[in-house]
């Protein structure tokens, strides 16, 4: 499965849960997750979609890092299964 497809899946998923997914752009600050997950009431995680088995990319992990410093839930996702226990964590945080 291409990143684009784990991608669209995870779109999908979140507006079939009520939310949005916009792509995260960040000019600047490199590094930052693809997605950015917003679900009802005020639930929050960033996700950074990779093809099966990759990982991300040292600024990357650093950005994680840093997102999760600020206790903020970051994912990687690189498998559609992966996407409804991701969105159940967002929502039950």
């Amino acid at each position: 499965m291409r990143e684009r497809e784990i991608e669209r899946k995870l779109v999908s998923v979140v507006k079939s849960r009520g939310g949005i997914c916009p792509k995260f752009v960040s000019p600047g600050f490199d590094g930052m997750p693809d997605r950015v997950v917003l679900l009802p009431h005020g639930k929050i995680g960033f996700v950074e979609v990779k093809r099966p088995g990759e990982q991300p990319r040292p600024l990357q992990t650093a950005r994680h890092r840093i997102l999760r410093k600020l206790g903020f839930l970051v994912f990687v996702l690189d498998r559609e299964e992966q996407i409804g226990g991701m969105i159940d964590e967002i929502q039950s945080a």
